[in-house]
């Protein structure tokens, strides 16, 4: 495509664009929630455009058009904001949501790549325990087994250790989303390696105690937290691939580009998660050991923080 040609076929949208930053005039409040949103948009667009001029034929008046008004609409777009309690309740209420929508597929893809080799180990030591010497880490063998073997569960803790477990779990499980996250500056494969790991101890876990009839009684332990604190891996393991992609796969921007707003948003991503991994280290060290309180009860936690988080997350901030 020549200049001539890019000029010509997205002449319209600059021009569009235009007129909104002048009637906007430096600040994004003067316009309607429509043409905020059309903003937006036609910025996104005009940042391809400038890419592919800047690729093609970087000396070109289009593309020094072009890089004016990006910078123009850059300033309105991303224009500085104080950290009043207005703009956290609006990202909590509005932009969590759809930054979580908008990374959706990394999300799955994370859920795949921890519930795969789960199920499959899951299955495998059900009917084949004597298998997890060859697949379980030689502390969770030396540990844990010889429990699993004598139909106990290394779950339960007593009234006065729970607020110490509460914050240790807490920070446990922070620092296994942060390193799910942060896997992704090497182009996403430690991140891959964390969810693999993560998904074959819990289901390797799974399907050796229910080969010894005890899986239901630690399914009932994990499955009051469980929705929260899987979904907090998920959501940083899928953070943490979106940089790893836009790292290996930056498109018409540069690498340098794609992955600093692909980290912008995986950022945002992992922000989010703290509260929610407090509330899980919270129920996992308070709710989901209390023998005072039937499976029923357990599972109904479970239910109801899991349909709560993503009818949050799938339909908040519409």
């Amino acid at each position: 495509m020549t200049p001539e040609q890019l000029y010509q076929n997205r002449q319209a949208d600059w021009q569009r664009l235009t007129g909104l930053l002048d009637r906007a005039a430096g600040d994004a409040s003067r316009l309607s929630p429509a043409d905020v949103t059309a903003l937006g948009d036609l910025y996104r667009s005009a940042t391809s455009d400038l890419a592919l001029a800047q690729r093609d034929y970087p000396n070109h008046r289009v593309t020094i058009y072009l890089n004016q008004l990006v910078a123009r609409a850059h300033a309105i777009v991303y224009r500085g904001e104080p950290l009043g309690l207005g703009r956290i309740w609006r990202f909590v209420r509005q932009g969590y949501p759809r930054l979580f929508r908008e990374s959706l597929p990394f999300f799955l893809t994370a859920f795949l790549l921890f519930s795969l080799p789960a199920l499959i180990i899951g299955l495998l030591l059900n009917s084949n325990p004597e298998a997890a010497r060859w697949v379980l880490p030689v502390q969770v063998q030396e540990q844990l087994i010889p429990m699993i073997e004598e139909r106990e569960l290394w779950v339960d803790m007593a009234v006065g250790e729970r607020p110490i477990m509460a914050s240790a779990i807490t920070t446990n499980n922070i620092q296994v989303s942060f390193l799910a996250f942060a896997g992704g500056i090497l182009a996403g494969l430690l991140t891959v390696y964390v969810l693999i790991f993560n998904g074959l101890m819990l289901g390797g876990l799974l399907g050796l105690t229910a080969h010894y009839d005890v899986g239901f009684d630690l399914a009932t332990f994990v499955v009051g937290h469980g929705a929260i604190e899987l979904s907090v891996i998920f959501i940083a393991g899928g953070a943490g691939l979106m940089v790893g992609w836009h790292m290996l796969r930056p498109g018409l921007l540069s690498r340098r580009d794609a992955v600093a707003i692909a980290t912008n948003k995986a950022v945002k991503l992992i922000v989010g998660c703290v509260p929610l991994l407090v509330i899980a280290g919270t129920i996992e060290s308070f709710i989901s050991p209390a023998e005072s309180l039937p499976p029923l009860v357990k599972w109904g936690v479970g239910l109801v923080t899991g349909v709560g988080l993503y009818g949050y997350l799938l339909l908040g901030g519409k």
